[in-house]
């Protein structure tokens, strides 16, 4: 079984992302889902080799701000927090020979809770792994072309988007869209007005 350290070292060494989280888009069909709490933690993470340092906080910052811009746009009326670990990374450093030049890379883990079942969807966390986008300023190395803030930035934009899909992917945890009932007199504005403001509760 890889260790953190080891999945670093590999996925910063064998390539890039094809897309790019910068863009956004339409929102994608996420059912009932409303982002409530994001929490973001990197108290235990681990620094890959060749890499600039980045404290936990700056990754945590950096993350939770990408994470809230992709996924607070959704507007159902059900409430889901996300709890995110970052587990490793590498922000590459320039100056390394073009055969060993790194790519930099982000290890995340991500629970998901049911706000109203008071439950988490899943047992397990899931794992994603997280690489800079291509480009011709990547394909040598981001260290060479990119300041450190530069290469965190598209690192976490590229983590929310991979989050985005993975919560697609499990489109039925979110139940249908919120829409009015067929025959409901129609109500004023301010009454139909979505939750806006986040429950009391984080995820433990």
């Amino acid at each position: 079984m890889k260790t953190i350290l080891q999945m670093v070292i590999l996925c910063a060494l064998v390539g890039a992302c094809s897309r790019s989280g910068a863009e956004l888009g339409a929102p994608e069909d996420l059912g009932d889902f409303r982002l409530g709490h994001n929490v973001v933690v990197a108290e235990n993470v681990t620094k890959g080799p060749f890499s600039r340092n980045a404290e936990p906080e700056e990754l945590q910052a950096a993350l939770v701000e990408q994470v809230d811009r992709r996924l607070g746009r959704y507007e159902g009326d059900k409430f889901y927090h996300l709890g995110i670990s970052i587990d490793g990374y590498i922000l590459a450093i320039p100056g390394v020979p073009l055969v060993a030049s790194p790519k930099s890379a982000l290890i995340i883990s991500v629970r998901v809770w049911d706000d109203a079942a008071g439950g988490k969807l899943t047992e397990e966390p899931r794992q994603l792994t997280i690489l800079e986008s291509l480009s011709g300023g990547t394909v040598i190395g981001s260290g060479l072309t990119r300041t450190k803030e530069q290469q965190l930035q598209n690192l976490v934009e590229n983590a929310a988007l991979a989050i985005e899909k993975y919560l697609l992917n499990n489109r039925e945890w979110f139940g249908d869209a919120p829409g009015p009932v067929p025959g409901a007199p129609e109500l004023p504005d301010a009454a139909q007005e979505r939750p806006s403001a986040r429950p009391a509760t984080e995820p433990a």
